[in-house]
């Protein structure tokens, strides 16, 4: 998960300071030592993190603070600022010329930082936005680059366009440009060709895009699990090229964080996106306050909101309400399970969702997460049901538990055990207010719905 790792240790370096009244200057100096360990151990750019700390420490030793009403949480609103500052600021967006115009972004970035993915994933965001993208395939010299733009392309149903590998890059960006024209299109997303690591011939080649065709943005690629070396990676791309913005790839397997947290400070380019995910949809618009708010353990409900009006978007207002009403009366139906756990999965699963709420993000443990292949075993269990069983929970009789045990592949326990589960699911909702009306009981219940795990034991 996200900044798990660091999250972790800067809200064990803040607890002693909100247990206590009153601060000296000791104390105050023995927090932050241990954030600057857990910032240095998150493989932060030691410079970043000197002037950070030092940033901090200044505003927080001074007496407005440390004779405050509430010491503790002044320090901590202190560092939620300067963190902010630290990784912009205010969220960036991409510049787009006039709709009747036809913006040109280059993609670039080394071999393996996700960056055809992450141009398709870009092409969905603009399409969204009521934009015309074309996905071009200028990275030539890897075939399987142009396949998996094209394949990615019809997922994201927006247009392609390719030469082949006999064409030179240049020549596919100026051709694209035309192509755009003729089809309509307002947003060209030239997809040019990584390397392992960075060489002359790959910076000539990008060089050489731009003198050919006017680029309105170069975007700049880079893997966050690779920490400071995404940072040396982008201040490379960025002498020697010219970036306008930078998008974090694999930020999902990303624990430690200090590519998010270095990066603008060190290249002065803001994070325009963060990709959270192998699906297409999950690439985030970065907002450093609420990624500040999500390292310290404050949660991030607005993202969480934005993710559900997505997933909200695809849905049927009427059939939403249905849903509601049979909620609140404890008539959850095995089908409206299955909507659930789709749901679920577009805003990025229970652990993304749980992680962005306030007091729980950074204090769940992995075994209270649900493992995946028991997601996918209930829903086996769903899906071999008739339409009328799945409505009607009260059908199930011990001949259709066996037929149903039968066709999902798991034994009738299993089975007695999912459905036991489900009907306690329906009594809980029923009782209670909202899903998290506490923390433990709302956690519980939302783990219970999703196949979590409690006590080390799996509930299927």
């Amino acid at each position: 998960m996200a900044f798990e790792s660091l999250s972790e240790k800067l809200q064990n370096a803040f607890r002693s300071l909100r247990s206590k009244g009153k601060l000296t200057e000791d104390d105050v100096k023995t927090a932050l030592r241990e954030v600057k360990m857990a910032l240095l151990e998150a493989d932060v750019s030691f410079k970043v993190v000197k002037q950070f700390i030092g940033s901090v420490q200044e505003r927080a030793i001074g007496e407005d603070v440390l004779n405050g009403l509430n010491p503790g949480q002044m320090v901590i609103k202190i560092v939620n600022e300067e963190m902010i500052s630290l990784m912009g600021s205010e969220t960036t967006e991409i510049r787009f010329q006039p709709i009747n115009e036809i913006t040109v972004l280059m993609m670039c970035g080394l071999q393996g930082a996700g960056k055809t993915t992450t141009a398709a994933k870009l092409a969905g965001k603009i399409k969204m936005k009521g934009r015309k993208p074309l996905l071009v395939a200028c990275d030539v010299y890897r075939p399987a680059a142009i396949d998996q733009l094209e394949i990615n392309a019809k997922k994201q149903e927006v247009e392609f366009f390719s030469m082949g590998t006999g064409v030179s890059p240049v020549e596919i960006a100026r051709t694209s440009i035309e192509e755009a024209k003729k089809r309509g299109l307002n947003v060209v997303i030239i997809d040019t060709a990584g390397r392992l690591q960075i060489d002359e011939d790959m910076m000539t080649e990008l060089v050489r895009i731009k003198e050919a065709v006017t680029v309105h943005q170069t975007l700049l690629v880079v893997d966050a699990m690779t920490g400071q070396e995404a940072v040396n990676v982008a201040s490379e791309f960025n002498d020697k090229v010219g970036i306008d913005g930078i998008i974090l790839s694999k930020m999902d397997g990303d624990s430690r964080g200090g590519a998010a947290l270095s990066t603008k400070s060190v290249t002065g380019k803001p994070i325009l996106y963060v990709g959270m995910g192998e699906k297409l949809s999950d690439l985030e618009q970065f907002y450093p306050d609420r990624m500040a708010s999500r390292i310290l353990g404050m949660g991030d409900v607005l993202s969480l909101i934005d993710k559900a009006v997505e997933a909200q978007a695809e849905r049927d207002a009427e059939q939403d309400r249905e849903m509601a009403k049979k909620i609140k009366k404890g008539k959850m139906d095995f089908e409206m399970y299955l909507e659930s756990m789709k749901a679920m999965r577009k805003m990025g699963g229970l652990g993304s969702i749980l992680g962005m709420l306030p007091g729980l993000g950074g204090r769940i443990s992995e075994d209270q997460l649900p493992d995946e292949k028991e997601l996918a075993r209930v829903e086996a269990i769903v899906l071999s049901m008739t339409p009328e069983e799945r409505r009607n929970p009260k059908l199930m009789s011990p001949q259709r538990k066996f037929r149903i045990a039968k066709g999902s592949g798991n034994d009738i326990a299993a089975v007695n055990r999912f459905i036991k589960q489900f009907e306690q699911m329906n009594k809980m909702m029923k009782q209670m207010p909202g899903l998290m009306g506490g923390k433990r009981g709302g956690l519980s219940a939302l783990q219970g719905l999703m196949g979590g795990k409690r006590g080390g034991g799996k509930f299927f």
